[in-house]
């Protein structure tokens, strides 16, 4: 284990010492890293991504069955990826910078099921199990999964068995109501950031959900206690999960179909900048890699946390990754952006995807939440402030000449590079919080004295 450096030492960093003072944040690579290399670099075999797919593939009559909102899709779980040219416009006239190139946005607030981000690898996870559970005493190939799964002597093998998980929130709730939807006993361990509308939400599907008023690293630690402690269990680690990872990275093969169906081309002169919202670092470490394993080279990952709890930027830029959290440097980690409210980074993307990752960017809780409101006005997309967190990464890019003479990023590359701003939760939120977020945004903005630009 890394010894951690005093305090002091650490604030010799410039950039560690802004995150201290909780202000808004930029570090980009110094240099590229050839994808190939990095990916031989983690240690992450490709090979657990396309057997992820195949098992998403299997389960799809299942969900087609169990999930109206799936069936449009015949059981396949993706979410939409659409232009948003008026918000390229408006964020462009607030920033006072016109963004070259195209701004798209990787709607996973509305994926099917339970709408965000995480949702991907906490399916993955339980659908994993679940398979490995009846594979012994049922011919899965005999019997077609929708039959199989929904049969009374599955139910009883998958409730002789307990899965139990941490969250800030979305990967509960996507692990919650797929779990209780295939008779596990589910159990949810929920740091005080959580929403008490994704608690009630899976309290009725029958979810035990245990309240810490602490923050994630605390309801992580009592979850893999209680996992521990409790025979038939399986604990699904947020921190360390290659299951997680893998549902996760599902996401880069569908995202190319997605831009070839549109015609836009992702190579050396037509980059692609993706814009990732980061807690604990699974869901975009996941879906970086692959992205990476779809476009190689040509694809660049910038991860987005709030500055209250930029766990990510500081486990990496320290070079400590899982052994230094934010409350090392005096953060509390308390931030509106719930699903990102983590204080210690994930061991498995700190240390395995360094070598992938272009960039990371803080973003303060005010902007955040501003941004709902514009999205909401330019676009009428409403999401929740987690899912707004990377809207200004392009322009943060735009501004570092050293990243962009590094990777020969001139103007005519970024003038055909495509931007995408991964969205995460915001299709589940009731209404009337939904209305306080926009409102909240709203407000933010008129006291900025910032005006969306005229039609």
């Amino acid at each position: 284990m890394n010894r951690l450096p005093a305090f002091e030492q650490l604030l010799n960093d410039p950039l560690v010492a802004a995150l201290a003072r909780g202000e808004e944040t930029a570090w980009f690579r110094d240099r590229p890293v050839p994808v190939a290399e990095g990916i031989e670099r983690s240690g992450i075999s490709p090979a657990i991504v396309s057997d992820a797919r195949a098992r998403f593939r299997r389960f799809a009559p299942w969900f087609a069955e169990r999930f109206p909102d799936t069936r449009p899709a015949y059981g396949i779980i993706e979410s939409p990826l659409l232009g948003a040219p008026a918000m390229q416009r408006d964020l462009g006239a607030l920033l006072g910078r016109e963004l070259p190139g195209r701004l798209w946005i990787k709607r996973d607030d509305v994926l099917p099921v339970s709408g965000s981000i995480k949702a991907r690898g906490g399916i993955h996870e339980v659908l994993q199990l679940a398979e490995q559970l009846l594979a012994d005493t049922i011919d899965l190939d005999r019997y077609g999964y929708a039959q199989v799964f929904a049969s009374p002597g599955a139910r009883k093998i998958l409730g002789s068995r307990g899965i139990t998980v941490a969250s800030t929130g979305n990967l509960g709730l996507s692990i919650g109501i797929v779990a209780s939807e295939l008779g596990f006993r589910t159990t949810v361990h929920m740091s005080v950031d959580a929403r008490a509308w994704k608690k009630e939400l899976l309290r009725s599907r029958g979810v035990e959900v245990i309240e810490h008023n602490a923050d994630f690293s605390a309801a992580l630690r009592a979850a893999r206690g209680t996992a521990l402690s409790t025979p038939d269990t399986h604990f699904i680690d947020d921190e360390d999960s290659l299951g997680l990872f893998a549902g996760y990275a599902v996401a880069g093969a569908r995202l190319a179909g997605q831009l070839a169906a549109l015609e836009v081309p992702v190579d050396a002169d037509n980059p692609l900048f993706v814009h990732l919202p980061c807690g604990v670092g699974g869901g975009p470490g996941g879906v970086t890699f692959g992205l990476k394993l779809a476009f190689g080279d040509a694809v660049h990952c910038v991860f987005a946390e709030p500055t209250r709890s930029p766990a990510m930027s500081l486990g990496v830029r320290s070079g400590l990754h899982d052994q230094i959290c934010v409350a090392d440097i005096g953060l509390d980690g308390r931030t509106a952006a719930d699903g990102l409210a983590v204080g210690r980074p994930s061991r498995l993307v700190g240390q395995r995807m360094q070598d992938l990752v272009d960039g990371y960017v803080t973003v303060s809780d005010e902007r955040m939440k501003s941004l709902v409101g514009l999205l909401q006005d330019a676009e009428g997309i409403a999401v929740e402030p987690s899912a707004a967190a990377g809207f200004t990464n392009p322009w943060r890019i735009l501004s570092d000449d050293a990243y962009l003479t590094a990777f020969g990023f001139d103007e005519a590359r970024l003038a055909a590079a495509n931007h995408i701003v991964w969205s995460t939760g915001g299709g589940m939120v009731p209404a009337p919080e939904m209305d306080r977020y926009v409102e909240e945004g709203r407000s933010l903005l008129r006291g900025a004295g910032w005006v969306p630009a005229a039609e």
